[in-house]
């Protein structure tokens, strides 16, 4: 093959780039949920962040995580039938189903707007509005759109039609627009407020209500010709509103408010929810049964007409910062306000243990199957003999901010963080060598924040962080600790983790997506490409070669080369990713925000199931001969990483292209055959057929 300059890599099984995380906590998942809606008194479905879709066919008693095929945050779901169904959302977003969720399509929508709500007043015509007075129109079932926004700058958050005709969008400063002519031209009707109006809804042509800011809830019952007040009785945000007859409604907002109404809107009494998240969505599928969702992730369900509110959904809600698993059994984790969880089934279940305080705790080292310690806020150093049945509270000597603990025997461990005082900031590293009865302070220089720490062996070990400017800061003792000396890993920002295999083979995680590696016990670093710039906080390597990186935005990377690649796993979440662990080669756990606990057992996708709706790179000619042009259509700046394997995902060729549209590869040294070329940028993975003749 001729000479294309390149890094002769090893690309790991396609397979694994598929590799699938599943929720374990919250259940049946942890984004925020933004609309409801049912298709049947049985089936119903939930969109919310980062591409989130769920499906009941239970009536609520269990729901499915459904592929969406995207990130996007969606904002609005409707069905016309027990099939078809849409959801829109951020960046233009606009999904389509015709088998009941099974999969989604992407239809172009003409418009990168935020896209806040979505209804269908017969089975082919549909509206959608959004941000930047974006109004949507659709007559063929959602297969194209046109635009009738017509020059309006506001935004609207909330569509409804009571007839094919006739429709209102509600939404910026009390903005109410009106069509009676399917949407081809918009009057403004005078709402009487400059709140913000998040719901509209219609009981019959004439009769409708509408929600929004203060507590604000508006009546007309002359087709929006005027617009009264109603004394709600609440000052808290209304975001959604639902009647089920004539007579009696609903409307949902901050703070777990749910109020109800059996006349007309003329009194609203304050029903008790459950809850104190903030309620997206309500709706009724008959007078006693209803669903609310809220942007905590939960789903909360009434039998009798809202007068009692259950959650269906389960777990903890509170961010999670360290997993650590002693076996393949048994694991702990450690979060915000004093949470310490255990499993002894592999993380099946998940028990709260008491902690006995309220502090963050943000490290768990574990020594043996029985001794294990926690560092926390506040100087806080908890210590366990019996698995975690119980906690002592050690005395730290300090009260300052304890971000990360490791032990290399049963007494011997360190913990490291930081003071925050005027005018300095001052790193902070303990030693015990008693099993944490005392601590003794090291050396550590002033302005750093230290945030994680790992050993080697008994002397050797490294410290992460960064000075008080946000630059990296890499430390190294060879003398357990007496002396710590700064690495020359060249310009970077903030180090969150940092991980050792072997003797001489050190990774550490940025605040700005890199990774650097020493190969030589930190006397040199290169800096490695990961493909993402979302800030990555823990790194972990479960054999010489297989890594895992994680962080902001549910990011989880993997590498089968020792780093030299690594790929974006689909994480079904954008809550951060703080800590991984990894008992064994396949299973996996990564926790973060909003009690995010993922667990893979190394399962298998398809590749079609990754695929990006839409493709942004264009190859010709396919078949090929002497060469290919690789031509992008995003104009974008980023840099693309372009690799080319066989069928068995064996490594051919590897290129960057960057601030350029296309690229002409010389493939004149491929045998006749099929190859497969993948496309890698920040955002997405693209993997397509090429075929040398």
């Amino acid at each position: 093959m001729k000479a294309i300059t390149l890094a002769i890599i090893s690309l790991f099984n396609y397979a694994s780039v598929y590799s699938q995380w599943s929720w374990q906590n919250p259940l049946p998942q942890g984004n925020p949920l933004n609309s409801i809606c049912f298709s049947t008194a049985t089936t119903g479905y939930i969109a919310g962040n980062c591409g989130t879709i769920i499906k009941t066919t239970d009536a609520g008693a269990s729901w499915a995580v459904l592929n969406s095929g995207t990130k996007s945050d969606l904002h609005s779901v409707f069905f016309t039938d027990l099939f078809t169904g849409y959801v829109v959302g951020e960046n233009g977003t606009i999904l389509k189903t015709s088998n009941g969720g099974a999969s989604w399509n992407e239809v172009p929508s003409g418009t990168t707007s935020g896209l806040m709500s979505v209804f269908f007043p017969s089975p082919d015509t549909g509206y959608v509005v959004g941000e930047c007075g974006t109004i949507l129109k659709t007559s063929d079932a959602g297969e194209s759109w046109t635009n009738l926004s017509g020059g309006i700058i506001y935004g609207f958050y909330s569509v409804f039609f009571p007839d094919v005709n006739t429709g209102y969008a509600a939404g910026f400063a009390g903005t109410i627009l009106k069509t009676v002519n399917g949407g081809l031209s918009w009057s403004t009707l005078p709402s009487g407020t400059t709140s913000w109006l998040n719901s509209v809804f219609f009981t019959n042509l004439n009769t409708g209500y509408a929600t929004g800011e203060h507590g604000t809830i508006l009546k007309t019952t002359d087709a929006g010709n005027s617009w009264t007040a109603l004394s709600s009785g609440t000052d808290k945000l209304l975001l959604s509103v639902c009647f089920k007859d004539a007579n009696t409604g609903y409307a949902a907002g901050n703070e777990g408010a749910i109020l109800k109404t059996n006349d007309g809107g003329a009194n609203w009494d304050i029903l008790s929810s459950g809850t104190a998240g903030r309620i997206q969505s309500v709706c009724f599928t008959d007078p006693n049964t209803g669903y609310m969702v809220d942007y905590n992730g939960k789903i909360l369900i009434t039998t009798d007409a809202g007068t009692n509110w259950n959650t269906v959904s389960s777990g903890i809600t509170k961010d999670l910062f360290s997993v650590l698993f002693t076996d393949s059994n048994s694991g702990f984790i450690v979060g915000a306000s004093g949470t310490i969880l255990k499993t002894d089934n592999g993380g099946i279940n998940w028990n709260v243990l008491m902690s006995g305080t309220d502090n963050y705790l943000n490290s768990v080292c574990f020594v043996n199957t029985d001794t294990g310690y926690i560092a926390g806020d506040q100087g806080t150093i908890l210590k366990t003999i019996d698995g975690g049945a119980s906690w002592a509270v050690l005395t730290s000597g300090t009260t300052c901010v304890l971000n990360s603990i490791f032990f290399t025997g049963c007494d011997t461990g360190y913990v490291i963080g930081y003071y925050l005082s005027q005018p300095s900031l001052y790193g902070v590293i303990l030693k015990t060598v008693d099993g944490g009865t005392t601590w003794t302070s090291l050396p550590s220089g002033h302005n750093k924040y230290l945030n994680s720490v790992r050993f080697i062996n008994s002397m050797t070990g490294y410290i992460a962080g960064s000075d008080s400017a946000n630059n990296g800061l890499l430390l190294k003792t060879t003398d357990g600790g007496a002396i710590w000396s700064p690495l020359p890993i060249g310009k970077t920002k903030w180090l969150s983790s940092v991980f050792c295999v072997g003797v001489n083979t050190v990774y550490a995680t940025s605040d700005s997506g890199t990774i650097i590696k020493s190969t030589n016990g930190g006397a040199t670093w290169t800096f490695l490409l990961t493909g993402t710039t979302n800030p990555l906080y823990s790194v972990h390597f479960i054999d010489s070669n297989t890594g895992y990186a994680s962080g902001a935005f549910g990011t989880i990377l993997k590498t089968t080369d020792a780093g030299i690649s690594w790929v974006p796993l689909t994480s079904e979440t954008c809550n951060f990713i703080n800590s991984l662990a990894f008992p064994d080669s396949t299973t996996g756990f990564a926790v973060g925000t909003n009690g995010t606990i993922l667990k893979t057992n190394g399962g298998i996708n398809s590749v079609n199931e990754k695929r990006p709706v839409k493709s942004f790179f264009t190859l010709y000619p396919n078949p090929a001969g002497n060469q290919i042009t690789i031509k992008s259509t995003r104009h974008s700046q980023e840099e693309t990483i372009i690799i080319i394997s066989d069928i068995n995902g064996k490594l051919i060729s590897r290129v960057a292209l960057q601030g350029k549209d296309f690229l002409n590869l010389d493939v004149s040294g491929l045998s006749k055959g099929m190859y497969l070329l993948l496309i890698q940028t920040t955002s997405d993975i693209e993997i397509q057929k090429l075929i040398i003749r």
